[in-house]
C-alpha cells in the first residue's frame, strides 16, 4: 500500500472485500426481513379481533404467534453476522490506516516531527483514525440498517395505500434538511475539538517531560494552572463537537414522526371505509407500525450526516501523513551497485546540500570509498557535520548523486534509546549475546554491577544511565547490527581517552568488510584514519591526516590542542559534549 493510492478511502475497502460481502448479504436479508415485523403485528392484532368475536380460535393465535417469533428469530441472526463483518471490517481497516501513518512518520524528518508537534501527532495517529474509521463503519451500517430497511418499508407502505405513503413522507426529508444545513456548525466544532485534543495532549507531554524543571524554578503552581486550562478547554470543546449530533436527534424524530397524525386521521378514515383505500385493522396496525419504524430510521439517517460530517474532518487532517515518502519531498541515496566497481561501498559525485533560505553548508563533494576504510569527518563548530552523515539516511533533499552497494546503520549524536532493558535496546527483538556487544564498547563490568544487570530497564531515553553509558549502549547496538557503510555521530564524545582508544581499536577489528564514516570534533584518532574529510567555510577538503596537518592550520591547531590538553575523564568530556 505505499502508493499515492494509501490517501484514498478506497484502498483501504479492497483487502476487506469478503467481509463486506458477507455484510452485503446478510445485511440484505436482515433489513427486508425487517418488514416481517409490521406485518405479524398487524395479523395479531387482527387474529385478536378474531378470537374476541369466535371467529377463530386461540390455537391460531398460538401458531400465528410462534411463526412470528421464528422469523424474527431467523431476522435476528442475520442481524448479529451482520453487525459482527462489520466489526470486522472496521477493525482490519483501523489497523492498516494506521499501519500507514506509522511508516509515513517514521520516514519523515525528526525536523518536520518536532514542526508538527507531539500533541498533534498522537491525536492524528489515535483519536483521527478512530473518528475516521468510526465514520465509514457506521455508514456501511447504516446503508442496510437505514438505507435498505427504508426502501422495503416505503414499497410496503405504498402497496397499502400511495396517496397517504405520499403525505406522509413529506416530513423525513425536512429533518435531512436541517441536518445538511448544521453542516458548517458540526464541522467547525470538530475542528476545534481536535485543536483542543492536540493542545491538551502537547500539554500533557510537556508537563511530564518537564517536571524537575518546573518544579527547580518554582512554575509548578503556574504550569498547574496552564494544564487545568487546557483541560477546561477540551471539555468545552468536546460539549460542542458533540452536542448538535445527539441534541438534534430528539428533534429528527419528532420531525419524522409528524406523519403519524396524517395516518391517524386519513387511515382511520380508510378503516371506516370513508378514505382512500378500504382498510381491516391488520392493514391499520400494519401501516402505523411500518411507518413509525420508518420515521425511527429516518431520524437516524439525519444523524448519520453529522457522524460523517465529523469523520471527514478526521479523514482531512490524516489524509496528507498516508501519502507516500517519496510524494513528501524525501531523496533518498540512490543504490546502484552494478555501475559501481566491485569493491567499493559509495560514491558521491558533485555532492551539494544547504538548508532552504541559507547559504549552502558544503558543495562539489566527489570520493568514493571501498569495504575496511574507516573515514574521519570533522570541522568547526556548524561545518556540517551532522548533516552531512545525514545525507546517507535520505532525510535531506541534496543535491549531486550519492550511489551506495550496500546497507546503512546510523548512530547519531544524541543516542535514540527504547524505555526497555539495556538487552532490548542493543538487540532490538533479534536473538544473540548482547553481552559481547557490550564487552565492544568496554562497558560489561559496568552492566554487571547494576541490579538486574543486562535485563535492567533504563527508562524513556535512557533517563537512568549517564551521558557515557547511552553512548556505549547505542554504538553497541549499531556494531551488532553493522551493515556495508556504518555513519557514526560522535561516538566518542562522552568516553575518556583510553575507553576511546579500546573501543576504536574493536571498531577497526569488526569493520574490516564495512566502510566507516566517524564523524567527530574530538581529533585524537584522527592520525588512525584512513583519509579524513575536513569541512570549513562550505568546502570539504578529502585528504589524510598528513597531508591535513601541513596544508590546513586549523586543523593542526585543533589536533595538537586536543592531544596535547585532553585530561582524559569521563566527566569532564561529558560536559564538553
Amino acid at each position: 500500500m505505499k502508493n499515492k493510492a494509501a490517501a484514498r478511502i478506497g484502498t483501504y475497502l479492497k483487502p476487506v472485500k469478503a467481509s463486506l460481502a458477507i455484510v452485503a448479504v446478510s445485511g440484505l436479508l436482515y433489513n427486508i426481513g425487517m418488514i416481517a415485523g409490521p406485518w405479524f403485528e398487524g395479523k395479531l392484532a387482527q387474529r385478536l379481533c378474531e378470537v374476541i368475536a369466535g371467529t377463530q380460535g386461540f390455537r391460531d393465535m398460538v401458531r400465528l404467534a410462534l411463526a412470528y417469533v421464528a422469523v424474527i428469530a431467523a431476522v435476528q441472526v442475520m442481524r448479529y453476522v451482520k453487525r459482527l463483518y462489520v466489526r470486522k471490517f472496521a477493525n482490519q481497516i483501523n489497523r492498516d490506516m494506521k499501519q500507514e501513518l506509522y511508516h509515513s512518520m517514521v520516514f519523515k524528518s525528526k525536523r518536520e516531527l518536532q514542526q508538527e508537534g507531539v500533541g498533534a501527532l498522537m491525536t492524528k495517529a489515535i483519536s483521527d483514525v478512530d473518528a475516521c474509521v468510526e465514520g465509514i463503519r457506521k455508514f456501511t451500517t447504516e446503508v442496510f440498517d437505514t438505507g435498505v430497511v427504508m426502501l422495503a418499508y416505503i414499497v410496503m407502505l405504498f402497496q397499502y395505500d400511495w396517496r397517504l405513503t405520499v403525505l406522509s413522507m413529506a416530513f423525513p426529508p425536512i429533518a435531512y434538511y436541517i441536518a445538511d444545513r448544521l453542516k458548517k456548525t458540526v464541522t467547525q466544532n470538530a475542528k476545534e475539538y481536535k485543536k483542543s485534543a492536540e493542545r491538551l495532549n502537547a500539554a500533557t507531554y510537556d508537563r511530564i517531560g518537564n517536571a524537575l524543571s518546573y518544579r527547580i524554578y518554582g512554575q509548578e503552581s503556574r504550569r498547574d494552572s496552564a494544564y487545568e486550562q487546557c483541560l477546561s478547554d477540551y471539555e468545552d470543546k468536546a460539549v460542542r463537537a458533540n452536542i448538535w449530533e445527539n441534541v438534534m436527534q430528539p428533534i429528527y424524530l419528532v420531525i419524522s414522526m409528524a406523519g403519524c397524525v396524517c395516518i391517524l386521521w386519513f387511515g382511520g378514515k380508510n378503516v371506516l371505509g370513508q378514505g382512500w383505500t378500504p382498510w381491516d385493522i391488520a392493514a391499520f396496525v400494519t401501516y402505523l407500525s411500518c411507518f413509525t419504524k420508518l420515521a425511527a430510521k429516518s431520524s437516524k439517517a439525519a444523524k448519520l450526516f453529522n457522524s460523517v460530517q465529523k469523520a471527514a474532518v478526521s479523514w482531512k487532517r490524516i489524509q496528507p501523513f498516508l501519502a507516500p515518502a517519496q510524494a513528501q519531498g524525501m531523496k533518498k541515496p540512490l543504490a546502484s551497485d552494478k555501475e559501481m566497481p566491485r569493491g567499493k561501498t559509495m560514491e558521491l559525485q558533485q555532492v551539494s546540500f544547504g538548508y532552504a533560505g541559507g547559504k549552502s553548508l558544503f558543495s562539489d563533494v566527489s570520493f568514493s570509498a571501498k569495504r575496511g576504510e574507516i573515514i574521519g569527518i570533522t570541522g568547526p563548530v556548524a561545518s556540517g557535520k551532522t548533516t552531512f552523515g545525514k545525507l546517507f539516511l535520505g532525510e535531506l533533499p541534496y543535491q549531486g548523486k550519492i550511489q551506495i552497494n550496500g546497507r546503512v546503520t546510523y548512530m547519531g549524536h544524541d543516542p535514540e534509546l527504547i524505555g526497555g532493558t539495556i538487552e532490548e535496546n542493543i538487540l532490538l527483538g533479534e536473538s544473540g549475546d548482547a553481552w559481547q556487544a557490550l564487552s565492544w564498547v568496554d562497558m560489561t563490568q559496568e552492566v554487571q554491577q547494576l541490579p538486574e544487570g543486562i535485563h535492567t530497564r533504563i527508562g524513556n531515553g535512557g533517563i537512568t544511565l549517564s551521558g557515557g553509558q547511552k553512548a556505549r549502549i547505542a554504538l553497541a547496538r549499531t556494531l551488532w547490527h553493522r551493515k556495508e557503510i556504518l555513519v557514526l555521530d560522535d561516538p566518542f564524545s562522552a568516553v575518556d581517552m583510553q575507553t576511546e582508544q579500546r573501543i576504536f581499536s574493536v571498531l577497526c577489528r569488526l569493520a574490516e568488510n564495512s566502510t566507516v564514516l566517524l564523524i567527530s570534533h574530538r581529533l585524537s584518532l584522527f592520525s588512525r584514519m584512513t583519509r579524513v574529510l575536513w569541512l570549513e567555510d562550505g568546502t570539504v577538503t578529502v585528504s589524510d591526516h598528513e597531508k591535513l596537518m601541513q596544508s590546513h592550520p586549523e586543523y593542526a591547531g585543533l589536533y595538537r590542542m586536543q592531544t596535547q590538553g585532553d585530561t582524559g575523564k569521563e566527566g569532564e568530556s561529558e560536559n564538553a559534549g
